[in-house]
């Protein structure tokens, strides 16, 4: 008996306890604290734009090293006489002016500068 009724106690605490976080999750819903105004949207928006820069420069380094690696596998292919390192090679050119225009022009879209290194 002892054990069923810790097993019911148990029951209606959770229950209870799922009835309470509705009714609070149901008053808090929808009211969105308006109070920063202009001043958190700018902040936010210099932060995301803060970010994309960041990870144009991280794409920048993670193609650099993703094309040294794909050079070097053409070599190996070339001195093995493999057949086919032509297609390689034209990947590995492709992906290159990808990641290039996809990280000079994407960002225009969403409106703010391209990524200039040393002034380029």
């Amino acid at each position: 008996m002892k054990k069923l009724l810790s097993k019911s106690f148990f029951l209606v605490t959770i229950s209870l306890f799922a009835r309470v976080t509705t009714v609070v999750a149901d008053t808090s819903i929808g009211s969105t604290d308006y109070s920063s105004g202009y001043g958190g949207l700018s902040e936010m928006t210099a932060w995301v734009l803060g970010l994309a820069r960041g990870l144009g420069l991280l794409i920048y380094a993670l193609a650099a090293i993703l094309s040294l690696y794909s050079a070097t596998a053409i070599y190996i292919k070339i001195n093995a006489g493999e057949e086919g390192f032509l297609k390689s090679v034209y990947i590995l050119i492709g992906s290159i002016l990808f990641l290039i225009f996809s990280t000079m022009f994407m960002p225009s879209f969403f409106g703010f500068e391209p990524i200039r290194v040393n002034g380029f």
